[in-house]
């Protein structure tokens, strides 16, 4: 329920953007942060969160979490103007970074590595992709129908009925702290590099990447991340023990992860954009396109979860990237005039299968070799792993996609073909970016080792 929530919310206003902007009078420039407040606030605190968690009791910080989250929700959907609702949505953001490393710790420690890990896994995996495309029906559905409001009332009393459920269910498990010191200086370290990545990716797709602006925090970013890798190498309790990172597997998954989420993140995107503008889809039309995908996520994590009990993580990843690439090059060749059923629809099977795959299958990778005692640590870092990557691949894409997009539509003129012309081809070139990301998430799987089970 906890990861079901947070990858909901990831996606679930982006179909309604245009609706609260109309309710709420958000120029397009402001309307931008309604998305990056909280994707920001839950990137950069992720470290912190799998910390807190593995020091103070993952329990504890999950409950702590949900509430924060339901309690943000409602104040999102009670917002009467789009500061308020920005700054709602960044308190949304900071309840998910501690109930995401929170859960995916609790998950590993209560099961030991193995298939019954795998397993569990599987389904935490699959519940990333399927969040996410739900996210967007449940946008396009609530936008045209009660109002934009319910995308943020519904998480009201899920929040709360996980918080007062936990006990019940979750078992309580922490580090122990005797004799430990709470690393506070990579912690700040850590979070304001962070925070400062993906605010700078963010913004790099209006500010642009070549002004001072933005290679300014490139540099604040690098000396930032720099300074934390030395205080974790002479640190005495750090907040992310430098060992972990001699697990190759790990390595790879998380490099995978970052690749493979900034490809998934952009093509959410754009897939939104490219079917209401090229194809005239009302945003409730434009959320029901995406059920055949969300079914074939389903069957590929279903597909992954048997497969991984039974061989190794690598050729399962390979495969699901491969069919991945697929349907974008499949996005990338949809023309302008082309319809739903011979243009769009294999494409998003092939997506959605391919999605599926992956993200079961980097979720296990990512936990190979770690201990239950740095559970929220590798959850933190996988987390942080998707978000950093889906900021890093959305700025890039729509960076090349928007190339001179702007000379293009004003010499359209007013002619409706030559202006659903351009916004196609911006489109198709996202796509196409968007695939050879997933190629080099691909060529990155391929340094992963072999292993003759999943478990190694």
């Amino acid at each position: 329920m906890a990861q079901f929530m947070v990858f909901l919310d990831v996606s679930i206003v982006n179909l309604a953007l245009p609706s609260i902007q109309d309710g709420l009078g958000m120029s397009d420039v402001s309307l931008e942060y309604i998305v990056t407040a909280y994707s920001t606030v839950l990137g950069g605190f992720l470290m912190l969160g799998g910390r807190l968690a593995d020091t103070f009791g993952r329990r504890r910080l999950l409950q702590a979490g949900l509430t924060l989250f339901a309690l943000a929700s409602l104040a999102s959907g009670l917002a009467v103007n789009g500061p308020m609702l920005i700054a709602a949505r960044g308190l949304q953001g900071l309840g998910s970074s501690m109930i995401a490393p929170a859960a995916l710790s609790i998950l590993t420690h209560t099961y030991a590595e193995g298939p019954q890990r795998n397993k569990a896994l599987g389904v935490w995996g699959s519940l990333s992709g399927i969040a996410s495309i739900i996210g967007v029906i449940l946008g396009g559905v609530f936008a045209d129908g009660p109002g934009w409001e319910w995308i943020f009332w519904i998480n009201v009393p899920i929040g709360l009925g996980a918080a007062l459920l936990a006990p019940r269910v979750v078992p309580e498990s922490r580090i122990q702290t005797t004799g430990r010191r709470f690393d506070t200086p990579g912690t700040v370290t850590l979070t304001a590099g962070l925070l400062l990545l993906i605010f700078t990716l963010g913004e790099a797709t209006t500010v642009g990447w070549g002004t001072a602006r933005t290679l300014g925090s490139l540099a604040g970013v690098a000396l930032l991340l720099s300074a934390f890798l030395l205080i974790e190498a002479r640190a005495q309790d750090p907040m992310m023990p430098l060992r972990i990172f001699r697990l190759r597997t790990m390595r790879t998954a998380n490099l995978s992860a970052v690749l493979v989420f900034g490809t998934f993140g952009a093509m959410f995107y754009f897939c939104s954009i490219f079917m209401q503008q090229v194809y005239g889809y009302s945003p409730m039309k434009a959320g029901f396109a995406y059920v055949p995908l969300a079914v074939a996520v389903a069957a590929g994590a279903g597909i992954a979860s048997g497969l991984i009990t039974k061989v190794a993580a690598r050729p399962v990843l390979i495969t699901g990237l491969m069919v991945g690439v697929a349907g974008l090059l499949l996005l990338w060749r949809a023309p302008a005039d082309g319809g739903y059923a011979l243009d769009l629809l294999p494409a998003f099977l092939a997506l959605g299968l391919g999605c599926g795959m992956v993200f079961v299958t980097l979720q296990i990778a990512a936990f190979t070799g770690i201990s239950s005692e740095e559970a929220g640590v590798g959850a933190g870092l996988i987390n942080t792993s998707q978000e950093a990557g889906g900021a890093l691949g959305l700025a890039v894409v729509t960076t090349l996609a928007y190339n001179g997009f702007e000379a293009e539509l004003a010499a359209a003129g007013r002619d409706p073909l030559a202006i659903r012309e351009v916004q196609a081809a911006a489109n198709q070139t996202a796509f196409l970016a968007a695939a050879c990301i997933a190629a080099a998430a691909l060529l990155v799987v391929l340094m992963m080792p072999r292993a003759k089970k999943s478990r190694t």
